[in-house]
Parts: C-alpha cells; sequence; structure tokens
C-alpha cells in the first residue's frame, strides 16, 4: 500500500488498479508529462481519454473492471457476475462481457467501442433509478451483493448457470436469501423472477447446493416426501457436520456427491461420515449430482425403495 505520504497521483493508482483518465492524470500532472510517460512507454494507453500506469501487457481482473466502469463513464457502476465477484463471491465463474450500469438517460460512451483486443467487451445497461441500498462504494464502485446476483441470474446464459450462481452467493454466506427476495421485490420487471424466486425458496428451505435443490425439486415432481434439509450433526470426532438431505421421520440419510467428492482426501471423509450415519443406525444413499440431473428415474426408483423400506406409504 501506498505509504502515508503518498502524493494524490500515488493513492489515485493504488485504488484504481493503475488505471485512470486522461482527466485524472492531468489534474496531477501537466499534459507534457503525461505525453512523455506515454511516449516513454512507462504508461500506456488504453483508448481514448483512458490509461494505464504501466507498460503493455495484459490486464488484470480488477484492472478489466476499472476500464470498463471509467470508459462507461460518469455515474457508471460495474454490475452482474463481475460485481459479484468484486465482492467477494469464489468460483470459477468466466464472462465475455463486464456488465456496467449507467442513468437511463446517459448513452453509452464511445470509447467502449475503440477498446483495444484482449480485455472483454463491456456492455452497458441503462437503468431508470438504481436505489442506494443496491449501490455499493469500492474498487471501483458496483452493486450490492444481492443485486448483483440477480443481475446476474437474469442475464445467465442459462437457467442452471442462474441457479448455480445463486446458491453459491448463499452457499458462501455472500448473502441471504431474505436480502435477494428484497432485491427482486423492487424489480417487477426482472427475467427468471420465477426460477429465482423458486431457487431462494430451496436454499432457504436448507437445500445449499445446486444439486441438493434439485433433488428437492425431484422429490416433489415425483410426488416423494421432501427431505427436511440440511441436518447438523456431530461425528464421533465430535466435529460438527452437515447432512445433505435428510428425512427425519425415516431415518434416511442421502448424500449428493459433486466434484469436490473425487479429491482422495474428502473422499476418505465422505466414508468416514458415511460409517458414522450407519452406526447411529440410518439409512444413507449416495448419489452423483450427474445422476440426479441426468438420471433422476434411477435416483426416484432407490428413493422411493429405501423411503418404503423405511415404513413410508404413498
Amino acid at each position: 500500500m501506498p505509504r502515508d505520504d503518498a502524493s494524490g497521483l500515488e493513492w489515485l493508482l493504488f485504488t484504481q488498479s493503475g488505471v485512470l483518465t486522461w482527466a485524472q492524470a492531468t489534474a496531477e500532472l501537466t499534459p507534457a508529462r503525461v505525453r512523455h510517460l506515454l511516449a516513454s512507454g512507462r504508461w500506456q494507453r488504453v483508448c481514448r481519454g483512458l490509461l494505464r500506469a504501466a507498460p503493455d501487457g495484459p490486464f488484470d481482473r480488477e484492472q478489466q473492471w476499472w476500464v470498463a466502469v471509467l470508459a462507461a463513464g460518469r455515474g457508471a457502476v460495474l454490475a452482474g457476475l463481475a460485481a459479484a465477484q468484486a465482492g467477494g463471491l469464489r468460483g470459477n465463474w468466466r464472462y465475455e462481457t463486464v456488465d456496467v450500469l449507467v442513468p437511463h438517460r446517459r448513452r453509452a460512451a464511445d470509447l467502449l467501442r475503440r477498446l483495444p483486443l484482449g480485455l472483454p467487451a463491456v456492455r452497458v445497461r441503462r437503468v431508470r433509478a438504481l436505489p442506494a441500498v443496491d449501490r455499493q462504494r469500492g474498487r471501483p464502485d458496483r452493486t450490492s451483493m444481492a443485486r448483483s446476483l440477480v443481475d446476474a441470474a437474469q442475464w445467465a446464459r442459462t437457467d442452471e448457470e442462474a441457479q448455480q450462481l445463486l446458491a453459491a452467493g448463499c452457499q458462501q454466506r455472500r448473502v441471504t436469501p431474505a436480502e435477494i427476495t428484497a432485491v427482486l421485490d423492487r424489480m417487477p420487471r426482472a427475467l427468471r423472477r420465477g426460477l429465482i424466486r423458486e431457487t431462494l425458496q430451496d436454499v432457504a428451505g436448507g437445500a445449499q447446493a445446486l444439486s441438493e435443490i434439485d433433488l428437492v425439486r425431484l422429490c416433489r415432481r415425483h410426488d416423494l416426501p421432501v427431505p427436511d434439509g440440511q441436518e447438523r450433526r456431530r461425528d464421533a470426532r465430535g466435529r460438527v457436520r452437515y447432512l445433505d438431505a435428510y428425512w427425519r421421520r425415516w431415518g434416511l440419510h442421502v448424500e449428493v456427491d459433486g466434484a469436490h467428492h473425487l479429491d482422495v482426501r474428502q473422499w476418505a471423509a465422505d466414508l468416514r461420515r458415511q460409517n458414522d450415519v450407519w452406526i447411529s443406525g440410518d439409512r444413507i444413499l449416495r448419489f452423483t449430482a450427474f445422476d440426479v440431473r441426468h438420471r433422476p428415474d434411477e435416483v426416484v426408483a432407490q428413493l422411493r425403495a429405501a423411503l418404503a423400506a423405511a415404513g413410508w406409504r404413498p
């Protein structure tokens, strides 16, 4: 970080990841000095009116965000998936465009059509109103996590991707279903409203991962009892564990294995947890997330058989 006695320019470059406008640069340096830095290769011209205080080279993710916001002009804020990532959403999420919101009466800046190759495209979306509660100060300014996830979900390429984003935000404790619902209530024309509400209801009911949400919907569709949600237990070593889906009345536990279960250490831990469940007297079934989504008939048949064996009657 800059020292306490850092100049205005040093602080500006630090807070904006080295990206700044011509107006910002010439407010701290003379125009001749800025031209010299560009001519000497120490600074780079991103496009007309936009500079980077670094030699030519790839842009990191934060610099991409700053280019998008500064190029979009006054009042622009980072939005959608990029804003959610800036707010701390983890995961291997990829985007081909960086979304920004600008006031409705503003036109897209001409700079956006002149961005160099190697930078993601910038998609400007105009909004009539962006309440203060949906804005968040940051580096750069962005929409709140709840608003970012609603926007990311309605702009996602597929319904599944939209659900994954919502589930991940809640699972990582970046936002609550109630906060997302409050944003959705302020956006009556949002795309995928029904899908977003349904996903939030499942998340609030205890199904955190998308594969667990799919399991709940599978049960509803085939008139099977809906699981009670995640069950908190202590294993034989006293550590707190969470069961993916648990039918308390029938003592049936279902574990839905995602890709992380393929790790050897995770696999060994899963086996120990499965043994603890068996020792307690409960039944346990395990499915892969792929099975739940692509072999639903087989999953339903085994669920039905396990519940019936435990005393459930349709």
